[in-house]
């Protein structure tokens, strides 16, 4: 990795979204909102769920991890951009910004296919109802998540990997708000076939299979649906997935607006802004789409408030 013939680069520059003094107050105090809205939200999801009997269910365990995931996420690119800000600096290290790329890939892709396998619980639960128990067992849901991990860290393992072999020249701006691998990419002056073939490789096989994955479980869910006589079954059915799939229309959705935005503007400061709808704003909403339309996850955010309180009110006396 040179800047020159001699000069090896030690770190990269984040442009971030625009270079304007009169607007980083601004950035910072949204972004520093979303950030605690979305860790608080998404803490809350899993106290309510480890702190109530009722709700370890295979369905309220995937809803857990993908708290913990989307907590993990945020915080991979936010609190640096916070303090890039803060410190009116841009710098990110070389080291610092293939770690920062390794966990973005890691928690992205993690995001996927847990959805995937909340799909697959949903799936199993309206359409196998009675082996429901049988089939989600816990044995199962374990080896669900793990086996979630070990696809998504070798994924990211093999990406950074490839991008370490890469060498970086003169230009190292990256026109972003963290280091994603194809602007990472796009700035080496070494040859980089393999590495936009692996990416695309990688985004059909970890992207369009989980995709055909849900549209298949919901396919059979909404074909089970349909065969239900009481127009109550019918609405009990639905509301049981109608989180879940609220939360995977805005995660593809906002993925696939990313993507097409990138594609006709070319711009890559509009990719970024485009990014923050499934890296920020996507994690942020999630605790909401889960807690409004759930009577269950109310009651239990309920309890846990009332625990608190009474815990408070003992400790005051």
């Amino acid at each position: 990795m040179r800047r020159s013939n001699d000069t090896p680069i030690s770190e990269f520059l984040l442009l971030g979204f625009s270079e304007e003094p009169a607007l980083q107050p601004l950035i910072f105090g949204l972004f520093i909102s979303m950030y605690l809205i979305t860790v608080l939200g998404n803490l809350l999801i899993i106290l309510a769920v480890s702190s109530d009997p009722h709700l370890h269910t295979p369905m309220y365990f995937f809803l857990s991890n993908l708290s913990l995931v989307d907590i993990c996420f945020t915080s991979t690119t936010v609190p640096k951009m916070l303090w890039n800000i803060q410190t009116q600096s841009k710098v990110i290290t070389y080291a610092g910004c293939i770690t920062q790329m390794h966990f973005v890939i890691l928690f992205g892709v993690l995001d996927d296919i847990i959805l995937t396998v909340m799909a697959y619980d949903r799936f199993v639960a309206i359409c196998h109802p009675l082996h429901y128990m049988v089939i989600m067992n816990s044995r199962l849901c374990g080896l669900l998540v793990l086996m979630s991990w070990i696809i998504s860290g070798l994924n990211s393992l093999l990406q950074s990997v490839m991008v370490l072999q890469l060498s970086f020249c003169t230009d190292f701006e990256i026109t972003h708000f963290f280091c994603e691998i194809k602007q990472v990419v796009q700035l080496a002056c070494s040859d980089t076939f393999l590495n936009n073939v692996e990416m695309y490789f990688v985004t059909a096989l970890l992207g369009g299979g989980p995709v055909a994955g849900i549209l298949y479980s919901y396919s059979k869910i909404v074909s089970s649906i349909c065969g239900i006589s009481s127009s109550q079954g019918k609405y009990k059915a639905f509301s049981t997935c109608a989180s879940h799939l609220s939360a995977v229309s805005l995660f593809y959705g906002s993925v696939l607006g990313v993507y097409f935005s990138s594609a006709a503007t070319q711009s890559p400061q509009s990719s970024a802004a485009a990014s923050v709808l499934y890296a920020v704003v996507t994690p942020m909403l999630n605790p909401f789409i889960y807690s409004l339309r759930n009577k269950d996850i109310k009651r239990a955010l309920k309890r846990l408030y009332g625990m608190a309180g009474t815990k408070g009110t003992i400790i005051l006396r």
